[in-house]
């Protein structure tokens, strides 16, 4: 039995509904938080392990609820090339990384996410049976998915979508191994959700298998939704209708979908999208890397849409995404101190685990998951210091995370990693991404390819 106490801490609190700040020691049984203390007199908790954490904050770890690890292998590059990024880029990536490939740049991800304090991620992308034992083993929380689509994909950015229902079985089959062989693992550290790539590439067929599969296991579904342009002009064309009334017709809205970007998506779209209760994964960084997201937030927050955030592509930082988050939708209402910092943050934490539908995460609290991340409050960025949740959001940045804790076990110690070893994790993610860049070159696919570094 493992045993910690985290002492003199300061801990990000949901006593009062709000995240607040106060003085706690945390204690830790094995993988929870059995008592918060705010005073011990000199036996309490005698046979738990001591840990200092004088001059931290210790803050319900974060959860990044979209992100595609593998894609790390694009990064700095599409961000400043033209085209069909999803098509021309991001799918072909997926198929042209061997499985060890896929397995060093996911466990390159889960490194800098532990780093960003991030104790949880929601991935779905094609071949995740290859990479996900490299993502368990770190020791993150996951929710991993088989990206799944009947019109063959790899075929879009040549010119045209063909819908195959052989290729659509493909990733059915898959996402019942990932099932079968993943979810509820490692005592439901692991667990696996239903995903429908999106509105333009999955017929009828597939969103009803799809749906028939979630209902089956129990499980929350996740889609692209009016993500590009090239979507949205596919739909209307096949279905004379948008993405989200397309994905209403068939059934597939509701309170158990994380529906990713909502770029395209018109007022009307997003009213029923509250009404359904769908949960909005926004990943404002990615989706901004050419100008701001020109999603309709207004509308999104008049509604009171269920909001999440996530990373999506390229990066694995949180901080990041919350900061551009801020930004964006405090820009809906022009120059706006709404919504505050707190509401950002339970984006990344409460709200996160009611979409996840997982309620012993996103809170500190006796009996919840001791998924934590500590920030130092003694860094510049965090001093002078009067709301340290707001300092956390406007300048915050992954080099305040000295501690980050998945049930009740350091991922990392001290800005140290201790469940992989950093050098060798970076060094193949480097070289598994300059192989996926060759291969891109070799095949010659008519894109351009971006400016690289002298060796």
């Amino acid at each position: 039995m493992t045993r910690l106490l985290l002492k003199n801490a300061r801990i990000v609190s949901h006593d009062s509904g709000t995240p607040e700040i106060r003085a706690a020691h945390v204690a830790i049984e094995d993988d929870r938080i059995v008592a918060l203390p705010e005073t011990l007199t000199g036996t309490d908790f005698a046979d738990f392990e001591p840990v200092d954490m004088t001059g931290r904050l210790v803050s319900p770890g974060l959860i990044n609820a979209h992100t595609h690890a593998v894609l790390l292998a694009l990064r700095g590059t599409i961000e400043d090339i033209e085209g069909n990024l999803v098509y021309q880029y991001m799918v072909p990536a997926s198929y042209l990384l061997d499985p060890a490939e896929r397995a060093a740049i996911a466990k390159l991800a889960c490194a800098e996410a532990i780093r960003s304090g991030t104790t949880t991620m929601v991935d779905p992308l094609r071949h995740v049976a290859d990479y996900a034992p490299a993502m368990i083993e770190t020791g993150m929380r996951l929710w991993l998915a088989e990206s799944c689509a009947d019109a063959v994909t790899t075929e879009v950015a040549g010119g045209g979508y063909r819908f195959d229902r052989a290729f659509g079985e493909t990733f059915l089959d898959r996402t019942r191994a990932l099932i079968d062989r993943f979810h509820g693992a490692e005592n439901d550290r692991v667990r696996v959700m239903i995903a429908a790539h999106g509105p333009d590439n999955c017929s009828p067929w597939m969103l009803g298998q799809l749906t028939d599969m979630a209902r089956q296991h129990g499980l929350r579904r996740t889609v692209h939704l009016s993500q590009i342009i090239s979507e949205k002009e596919q739909v209307e064309k096949l279905h004379g209708c948008t993405s989200t009334e397309y994905l209403d017709r068939n059934d597939f809205l509701g309170e158990d979908l994380l529906a990713v970007h909502w770029t395209f998506c018109t007022e009307s779209d997003v009213a029923r999208l509250a009404e359904t209760g769908t949960w909005l994964a926004h990943c404002p960084a990615s989706m901004s890397a050419k100008g701001p997201h020109p999603l309709p937030m207004k509308a999104i927050l008049d509604h009171g849409v269920k909001i999440v955030l996530g990373t999506d592509n390229m990066t694995e930082d949180m901080f990041h995404a919350m900061k551009m988050a801020m930004t964006l939708h405090r820009g809906a209402f022009g120059r706006s101190v709404s919504p505050a910092p707190q509401t950002v943050f339970d984006y990344v934490t409460v709200n996160a685990a009611r979409a996840l539908d997982h309620p012993g995460i996103g809170r500190i609290a006796p009996g919840m998951k001791a998924d934590l991340a500590v920030f130092n409050l003694m860094a510049p960025a965090m001093t002078p210091r009067v709301s340290a949740i707001s300092n956390l959001l406007h300048y915050g940045h992954p080099g305040l995370v000295t501690d980050t804790m998945v049930d009740g076990r350091f991922l990392m110690r001290d800005g140290q990693l201790t469940t992989m070893d950093e050098t060798e994790v970076l060094a193949a993610g480097q070289s598994a991404t300059e192989s996926l860049w060759h291969k891109f070159a070799a095949e010659d696919r008519g894109v351009p390819l971006p400016a690289t570094d002298p060796a």
